[in-house]
């Protein structure tokens, strides 16, 4: 399988990053049981850039943590892929492969946590642990100016990163938040498979989220 480069490559995690003791041994089995994954902290995605910055929760098992791309493999991937190219932030098609050529235009993916968490769950000491590599990450990125946060620990981690306050700053779809610095938050609930298979999140819903941010860009621009 060929892996996606980072367009990012300075920021990111070594490929055997240590620092989370409970992920490197799920790592490390998933490794021996799965050897031709990529199995390792997964990188950003698209633009470097990018207006528009789409902050994730962690690697999906048989999706990222497999392919090396965020939300490349499993069931949330292709409503978030579909969606950002119905509004012209991604170029060419998503078939869930890596080396797949799709391209994204102005708009860049990260993850609050780079490596797979059992049960799809970090603990806080590994959200916070990973921070800072989200944190120089967002240092590189001087354009994005809005950001959606797929996620209530997405948004935790966006709120903190951005210089909100979190008491202030609350969860919910399509709640806005303006940052001391300008920069503008929008949250969504999360594309995960059981988000729309119940219907908490629906193509609609997710839809008006990215109207929402393309309708903020244009604001900004007309100052």
């Amino acid at each position: 399988m060929n892996f996606a480069p980072s367009p990012l490559p300075e920021t990111e995690p070594p490929h055997d990053c240590p620092n989370c003791p409970r992920l490197v041994a799920f790592r490390n089995e998933l490794r021996a049981e799965f050897p031709t994954w990529w199995n390792a902290p997964v990188p950003a995605f698209g633009d470097p850039d990018a207006w528009l910055g789409i902050i994730g929760l962690a690697p999906g098992k048989h999706g990222a943590n497999r392919t090396g791309r965020p939300f490349t493999g499993d069931f949330a991937g292709q409503l978030l892929y579909d969606t950002l190219g119905k509004f012209g932030l991604a170029d060419g098609v998503f078939a869930a492969k890596p080396d797949d050529g799709l391209k994204l235009n102005g708009a860049i993916i990260i993850n609050a946590v780079k490596c797979l968490p059992p049960q799809n769950k970090p603990t806080p000491e590994e959200i916070r642990t990973c921070r800072p590599f989200v944190e120089s990450q967002l240092a590189e990125l001087p354009k994005a100016r809005i950001f959606i946060a797929l996620g209530q620990i997405a948004h935790q981690t966006s709120v903190k990163l951005l210089g909100g306050r979190l008491p202030k700053a609350k969860f919910g779809h399509l709640a806005e938040h303006v940052m001391p610095d300008g920069r503008i938050l929008i949250d969504s609930y999360h594309c995960s498979r059981y988000n729309q298979n119940t219907r908490v999140l629906t193509p609609e819903m997710f839809e008006a989220v990215f109207a929402r941010a393309l309708e903020l860009r244009r604001s900004i621009a007309a100052g």
